[in-house]
């Protein structure tokens, strides 16, 4: 994949950012949903990939739009094979009751290398860079917590965990206590605070906890690119769930997923902050134009780039949505 395609994935996730925090703090986190997908789906109209969506808004009957399986991208013949993984409005929640931390995702890697993860639960832990290879699902939170503040060289109350406010997670909540770490509960949006262990200034060490199994494959193409580490167990919620996991050709559910292996080869991440959060501003509009920010990364040279961006929409008619 060029290394072009990793600033062009960018405009993918602005537009989607820009259309949809025009309609935050609405209270219909449908409508701002949909805004966001219309404009990533307008986007990638652009790009000179031959693009397949792998993880989506869901299977074509549930989603008109960026479902899985849609070809995405201008998908001339010299165009390169990419399967995509995304999420045009992760926390719509978030967005709808202008609450911190929504943003608009892509992930893009060569043809193959994301799995298809059906849309049930993920168990996951996730870790920055500094104590890679220090996580394993088969242990319990607090052998895990202690494990990656040896490998930090911390004390395991210098760790703060981010978990999702569920109430799924009331036991999981109630070791970490004990274990000493402390905790930063989210409302939405685990796709945010799994990249968070990766960026020292949020004050987020650890991602633990039950979350969306497609979002657990962005995570691990996010997470990849700047060096951190990942695992994610799927949890199904019923028979039903574990058939559809068969039929995508996944035949142990109890299986352990590394990063490598939910998101592999070169994978590339954009990022747009919707509202603002632990490391992504949100868009900011001004007159005839907004601001946003950005992040890029790539896991074939590890770089992160940081784009703010100013948008004239008396000059980018496209942009005012």
């Amino acid at each position: 994949m060029d290394r072009n395609l990793a600033m062009e994935a960018v405009r993918v996730t602005e537009m989607a950012a820009i259309a949809s925090a025009r309609l935050m703090g609405r209270g219909n986190k449908n409508e701002s949903d949909q805004v966001a997908v219309d404009a990533m789906r307008k986007a990638f109209d652009a790009l000179q990939i031959n693009g397949t969506v792998v993880i989506g808004e869901g299977e074509r009957d549930e989603a008109p739009m960026l479902y899985i399986g849609e070809k995405v991208g201008r998908r001339n013949p010299e165009d390169p094979e990419v399967d995509i993984a995304l999420d045009p409005l992760e926390g719509t929640n978030l967005c709808a009751y202008g609450r911190p931390g929504g943003i608009s995702v892509v992930a893009m890697a060569s043809k193959g290398n994301l799995l298809n993860a059906p849309d049930t639960y993920m168990e996951k832990i996730a870790v920055g860079p500094r104590a890679k290879g220090a996580i394993d699902l088969r242990r319990t939170p607090t052998e895990n917590l202690h494990a990656i503040a040896e490998k930090m060289r911390v004390y395991v109350s210098d760790l703060t965990v981010v978990i999702l406010d569920r109430e799924r997670h009331a036991d999981l909540i109630k070791e970490v206590r004990a274990a000493g770490a402390r905790i930063r509960l989210i409302e939405d949006g685990d796709v945010a605070g799994g990249i968070s262990t990766c960026f020292e200034d949020t004050g987020v060490d650890v991602l633990m906890g039950i979350g969306g199994a497609p979002e657990g494959v962005i995570t691990a193409a996010a997470i990849r690119s700047v060096g951190g580490d990942m695992q994610g167990r799927l949890v199904p919620r019923n028979n039903d769930e574990i058939a559809r996991a068969k039929r995508m050709g996944i035949s142990d559910i109890s299986k352990i997923y590394a990063a490598e292996e939910l998101a592999g080869g070169e994978v590339m991440f954009a990022a747009t902050g919707v509202t603002t959060g632990d490391f992504l501003r949100g868009v900011r509009f001004f007159g005839s134009g907004c601001e946003t920010h950005s992040v890029v990364m790539r896991s074939k040279t590890g770089t992160v780039r940081f784009v703010q961006s100013r948008h004239r929409f008396d000059q980018k008619p496209g942009y005012n949505l």
